[in-house]
């Protein structure tokens, strides 16, 4: 969510609702993005929301196009795939147009659109985003933390990985379902993450930036216990600790910390400079563990959401 919402008399404009965008829509979203991203310091819009943009109608995936005399300034993205929680969003408006109340203007589109139930991210919890929250009538629920660490001289000794337990890459095609099904049990507690598909996967798999060789996984015998999909941002310099799951039965017993430790040395070793992860800031063991690696807070990721 980034918008400047003090509102200011302007040109009238216009929101369309859409279920998928045509190729010369998506690429100009995808260049507002960009205009937004080079002022803003980070994405607007989340790398889940980026892969939705592409590949026609999701389903319970919406998109809001605000224009002004034909141009795009604004675009908002409305899911609606979770059977508990509110409709989740992310919204944005060009750094050139904003302060005429295009961003409280989308964000009451989005709230109409959900019947008033809805939750928004605010990427790097900026002081505007904070404002229209409030204005919109929406209150903080959730912190998600940016932490990185220096990978530079990252010297950990091989890790020990509980008894019985081995470690290999990824193979696409052949470990999908397995992945899917451990993913989900790992992740029940939390709604993005927990609800991957196939067709998610898929989009994972199809971008440049995916490669099998980080993607590690841990099995007992033959049953995936763990896994540690990691991911290189080539032009940031970044290594990722992606996504890090341990199966329900295979927790407590050090697995987490070995696999996060095979990652990190698989990072280093392709020179990059920092790792970066993200976690959700009520989790206490997790940061503790990612503190204790020697993890540090970078930026916030905050979410709104409506009081019903």
């Amino acid at each position: 969510m980034t918008s400047d919402d003090t509102v200011r008399p302007g040109r009238p404009r216009s929101i369309e609702t859409l279920a998928a965008l045509s190729a010369e829509q998506t690429e100009a979203v995808f260049g507002l993005l960009a205009e937004a991203a080079r002022t803003d310091g980070q994405q607007a819009v989340s790398e889940q929301g980026r892969l939705q943009l592409r590949g026609g109608e999701r389903e319970g995936v919406s998109h809001l196009l605000l224009t002004v005399d034909g141009e795009l300034v604004g675009y908002a993205q409305l899911e609606d795939t979770d059977p508990v929680e509110p409709p989740a969003a992310e919204l944005v408006v060009h750094p050139g147009h904003r302060g005429h109340g295009h961003g409280r203007a989308l964000g009451s589109a989005l709230l109409a659109a959900s019947g008033k139930r809805l939750r928004v991210w605010a990427h790097g919890g900026h002081s505007a985003a904070r404002h229209l929250a409030q204005v919109l009538g929406l209150t903080l629920f959730r912190e998600l933390r940016q932490m990185r660490r220096p990978l530079t001289g990252f010297d950990a000794p091989e890790p020990v990985l509980p008894e019985g337990v081995t470690v290999r890459a990824f193979v696409p095609g052949q470990d999908d379902a397995a992945w899917l099904a451990v993913n989900a049990a790992s992740f029940a507690h939390h709604p993005e993450q927990g609800s991957l598909t196939q067709r998610d996967l898929d989009d994972r798999k199809s971008e440049p930036w995916f490669d099998p060789a980080g993607f590690f996984l841990a099995f007992r015998g033959d049953e995936l216990v763990g896994f540690h999909w990691t991911k290189v941002h080539a032009q940031e310099g970044l290594g990722e600790v992606y996504v890090l799951g341990v199966g329900p039965g295979a927790q407590g017993g050090g697995l987490g910390k070995s696999l996060t430790t095979i990652g990190l040395r698989h990072l280093a070793g392709q020179g990059l400079p920092t790792a970066m992860l993200y976690v959700d800031a009520d989790n206490k063991a997790a940061v503790t563990v990612y503190e204790r690696l020697g993890f540090e807070t970078h930026e916030v990721d905050l979410m709104y959401r409506t009081e019903t």
